[in-house]
């Protein structure tokens, strides 16, 4: 059973950090890219940040330089360490691995297969 679960999540206020985990089960992990994505309530699913097998990392300008991607492959999870959290990081976070080992469009939710189920992270003002 393919499985993505999310852990980490909760209410913080700003200025604040949290580390997200996700864990994956039932499906190849270390040879693909996997990637965080969050959703805020009334908006689009969009782009947080993501990590190349090989540990290539990319973000999204809004979170550059406050949160960092990592992988621990031997425990097959990947990790979303946040800090100098804003009111607008509220969002539901989701962790995805890539559809193929070769995916490079990183930023596109296309790219990715298998999707947890979320994790909610509030952050107060």
């Amino acid at each position: 059973q393919v499985q993505l679960v999310e852990s980490g999540g909760g209410l913080v206020q700003a200025g604040g950090s949290l580390r997200l985990s996700c864990a994956a089960s039932g499906l190849s992990f270390s040879s693909y890219a996997m990637g965080w994505f969050r959703q805020a309530p009334g908006k689009e699913r969009e782009f947080v940040a993501a990590i190349t097998w090989i540990g290539i990392t990319y973000y999204a300008d809004s979170v550059k330089g406050r949160f960092t991607i990592s992988r621990d492959n031997a425990k097959k999870t990947v990790y979303l360490q946040m800090n100098s959290l804003k009111p607008e990081d509220t969002a539901d976070y989701y962790c995805a691995r890539a559809r193929y080992r070769d995916s490079a469009a990183l930023q596109s939710r296309d790219e990715y297969a298998y999707w947890g189920q979320g994790t909610q992270v509030t952050v107060s003002s």
